[in-house]
């Protein structure tokens, strides 16, 4: 059997410049912290290997999830998945990042994979309760999960390597070249920049699309204000006080009553034809005394 040859890719394509791009600086400029790298049969599904941020339950660990990019990437977010538990994340649930954190469309393309990274690490030790969620697990409990987070193994990348055997590597190479970044500038993460689990930011949306659907048809007078079955009535016929049933009236003979707006165009036309006859009628007597004027010179 013939082995398998390796996928091609259209490198002109913009998302696909940007991502190579993206793969070549941060393998050129690795950082001791993190690690991040596109499988080989697909551009779009990166694994990452995250260290916990100093200074708190998680400062142990070394966590490891995927990341997945749109087709549209940059202008649109890539999501993550913590695949390793950590007692802050929901495993293998989707986040996505955005300057408001329900709108993905306020992400800026000028973001990318590094900068999404070091906003994850420092997103895990802000507070459960504010507007980030996740899970509420012990002190205790995160800790634990920190130390045996260092042995976990991913089955698809890295050749089955530990987290903590990923990141021993990226340190080496931190050190070998002097650090994260080609000038050894640490990433800044944006302020503005926000996280949001995707399944919360799309149902938000269908949401605010069903309420503005609802105020446009109210802005155009379609909506239903009277009973359906009130208008059905009309089709099956009246009981009266006496038991008996009242045939309903044909279309022809049903009673019409004009709402308000047409009678009052009906009167404004009355007024117009009226005005319109007496023009005509003083014209008329202006052009006879013309004529007559004409003929007795």
């Amino acid at each position: 059997m013939a082995a398998a040859s390796p996928p091609k890719f259209n490198s002109k394509s913009p998302t696909l410049r940007r991502i190579l791009r993206e793969a070549h600086e941060l393998t050129t400029s690795p950082s001791p912290d993190y690690h991040a790298v596109p499988l080989e049969t697909d551009l779009f599904e990166w694994h990452f290997t995250l260290r916990g941020p100093p200074k708190s339950a998680f400062e142990s660990g070394i966590y490891h999830g995927r990341i997945v990019l749109p087709p549209s990437y940059p202008l649109r977010p890539p999501s993550f998945r913590f695949t390793t538990p950590s007692g802050r994340f929901e495993t293998n649930r989707e986040i996505c990042l955005s300057i408001s954190g329900h709108h993905e469309e306020t992400w800026q393309p000028a973001w990318g994979i590094r900068t999404a990274l070091v906003a994850l690490r420092t997103f895990m030790e802000t507070d459960v309760k504010g507007q980030l969620g996740g899970l509420e697990a012990p002190e205790e409990v995160r800790r634990r999960l920190a130390g045996e987070s260092r042995g976990w193994r991913c089955g698809v990348c890295c050749g089955g390597k530990t987290n903590a055997e990923i990141l021993r590597e990226c340190e080496e190479r931190a050190r070998e070249m002097g650090g994260e970044g080609a000038a050894g500038e640490e990433v800044k993460v944006p302020e503005e920049l926000k996280m949001g689990w995707r399944d919360e930011m799309e149902g938000k949306k269908k949401e605010e699309e069903a309420a503005d659907g609802e105020s446009d048809r109210l802005a155009e007078g379609f909506v239903q204000t009277a009973p359906l079955a009130a208008s059905s009535s009309s089709g099956t016929g009246q009981q009266t006080a006496g038991g008996s049933i009242v045939p309903p009236l044909p279309p022809s003979q049903l009673p019409v009553t004009a709402g308000p707006a047409l009678q009052h165009a009906q009167r404004r036309a009355d007024e117009v034809s009226v005005w319109l006859d007496r023009l005509i009628v003083a014209v008329a007597v202006l052009l006879a005394a013309v004529v007559a004027k004409v003929m007795l010179a």
